[in-house]
């Protein structure tokens, strides 16, 4: 990533140090003299109240399909908070691993769950990526999480493909917790098919398949808990903006409580160094107060 409009060295080191916490494999330039090209993005365009999230996600999309530079200029000097939060946005194009997914039989896992989504499909495409933005978050909550939470992670959802591939059907529920529950039983059945076709040994399936069966609800379970984390964080990160725009305000509402009374404390947390649009930012708050 390139970061162009931090003058003093003081800046520069603070920033540096803020994103190497939190994403130790990216490296961060501040020299935007060696590329001619414009900026990707504008700190002055990503606070503004009108940007246009999913333009933007699709951008990046486009711009992973091979290795790439990101280049933000900061030309309201927001320090930390501007490439801090457009990281957490796109921390699916990073693509972090730990040593039980640096393999090529992890490999062959992405591969057949890309192969189950038809991107050109907008509600597909915003799976796909939360799916690999809730890998990402797990990744980040437990640097060390197993195969099975990380299959878990990549597969919570994978139901949506077959019940809302084009349009949503949650608002509709009469009973919301046993919609999410009938739709998580029904993911780890899929899960549980993708994987064992990817040659995934049956004990690390079945583990992968319960931890998605449970993660709708809190649990005492530590790798049930860190998933739940992790698909608030990505619903709130990276989804949010999505949602509000597709549903109302009210539908919103609900979902944003449902998801903040799942999340611990430590989860909550980390959403205030998150881009929210103003809407969201103003009921995630509410929450936070209540």
């Amino acid at each position: 990533m390139t970061l162009t409009g931090l003058t003093s060295a003081a800046a520069r080191g603070a920033v540096a140090a803020a994103l190497s916490a939190e994403f130790p494999s990216v490296f961060v330039s501040f020299d935007g003299s060696r590329d001619d090209a414009p900026p990707h993005l504008h700190s002055s365009q990503w606070t503004s109240t009108d940007f246009d999230f999913w333009s933007f996600d699709c951008a990046v999309d486009e711009l992973a399909q091979a290795p790439f530079t990101l280049t933000l200029a900061d030309d309201r000097a927001d320090g930390t908070a501007f490439p801090l939060e457009v990281l957490i946005r796109c921390q699916r194009a990073v693509a972090r691993r730990n040593r039980h997914s640096q393999s090529r039989q992890f490999d062959r896992v992405l591969f057949a769950h890309r192969a189950l989504h038809d991107l050109k499909k907008p509600l597909v495409r915003a799976d796909y990526n939360h799916a690999l933005d809730v890998w990402q978050w797990i990744l980040r909550l437990d640097p060390a999480a197993s195969p099975a939470l990380q299959y878990a992670a990549l597969f919570h959802d994978v139901e949506r493909l077959v019940s809302e591939p084009d349009a949503r059907v949650e608002q509709h529920a009469l009973d919301y917790q046993q919609f999410k529950d009938e739709h998580a039983r029904k993911g780890a059945v899929i899960a549980q098919e993708v994987l064992h076709g990817s040659g995934i040994a049956t004990k690390v399936v079945d583990r992968a398949a319960a931890i998605i069966v449970a993660h709708e609800h809190r649990s005492d379970d530590a790798e049930v808990a860190t998933l739940n984390d992790a698909d608030a964080l990505s619903f709130f990160s990276l989804n949010s903006s999505g949602y509000a725009h597709y549903f109302d305000a009210e539908q919103t509402r609900k979902k944003i409580a449902w998801t903040w009374n799942r999340m611990s404390d430590a989860a909550r947390a980390r959403t205030k160094s998150m881009r929210l649009r103003d809407d969201v930012r103003a009921l995630v708050d509410e929450e936070g107060a209540a």
